[in-house]
């Protein structure tokens, strides 16, 4: 039987390898503290136990790296990345969304709740196997895995792919700087629309947070120390103050401000200088 590995880094950037639905493997926590998981799970303090707790909450909730995961799901936060394709999805501000999915790697998917449900509630996913059921319940969807025998993790690819299946307005979801460059190259070389948001950030070197805050359309801040010493002077629009999403571009600001009309709690929208990241609200530490 082929091998079932999945490897996420998750509460904390801590990496959780799991086998066959069992987590077998936890690292030691980066960070301490993230608002998202105080708020959602009452998470005081990032430890290897509470990570591992966290993802077999997660596997017995919607089956996480399981044949039985659930595809198409609620909204989990406000803007995350899948959130705002989603939205982006419905009101025609892309055609199509490259994100990666557990058991699947890369997927392209124009299905709004398919985008969503893939990725609301993954954290970063380093490593994953095919989990053949699965795959073909994201293809009776209308999604289209990059490599089903493989489950590659590959964004560039992913882009590649979608452009030739003659997509013009592509969002995808990027997490290093290799990446995002050479889907830029792309977008040069054939012409095409593509909505870049950074995810996963936390632990970026500083000189690579530079780069990346130039080239991208929006970023999670995430507990990076960088990117969000980075975004001073760069960021048009942010949305959410804790774990804040920094628009960079005027298509990054349109498509979080369209996701903003289907936020169902109340919103204030305020004119002053970004970023905005009091003290008390913020994760730790920040890396």
């Amino acid at each position: 039987m082929a091998k079932d590995r999945h490897v996420m880094e998750a509460l904390g950037k801590t990496r959780v390898v799991v086998e066959n639905g069992k987590v077998i493997e936890v690292g030691e926590p980066q960070t301490e503290y993230c608002p998202i998981f105080d708020k959602v799970r009452g998470i005081k303090k990032f430890t290897s136990k509470s990570a591992k707790e966290n993802i077999e909450f997660r596997i017995k909730d919607f089956g996480l790296f399981t044949k039985d995961r659930a595809v198409e799901m609620e909204i989990f936060v406000g803007f995350g990345a899948s959130e705002t394709f989603m939205t982006g999805l419905r009101r025609g501000l892309i055609d199509t969304s490259v994100t990666a999915c557990d058991g699947a790697g890369t997927v392209i998917t124009n299905n709004p709740k398919l985008a969503q449900g893939m990725g609301s509630r993954i954290s970063g996913l380093s490593e994953t196997t095919p989990i053949p059921e699965l795959i073909e319940r994201i293809q009776e969807v209308n999604g289209i895995v990059l490599d089903p025998a493989t489950a590659a993790l590959d964004q560039v690819a992913g882009v590649k792919k979608a452009i030739e299946l003659g997509y013009k307005k592509i969002g995808v979801s990027v997490t290093n700087v290799r990446d995002v460059r050479e889907i830029r190259e792309l977008e040069k070389k054939h012409n095409v629309q593509i909505i870049a948001f950074g995810v996963h950030t936390t632990g970026m070197p500083e000189n690579e947070a530079k780069e990346f805050v130039d080239l991208v359309d929006m970023t999670t801040g995430c507990t990076s120390k960088w990117i969000r010493g980075c975004v001073a002077g760069k960021t048009i629009a942010q949305f959410g103050t804790a774990i804040p999403i920094f628009a960079i571009t005027q298509c990054g600001k349109e498509m979080l401000l369209e996701r903003a009309k289907e936020v169902t709690d109340p919103i204030l929208i305020n004119t002053m200088k970004l970023p905005v990241q009091p003290d008390e609200k913020q994760p730790r530490p920040l890396i």
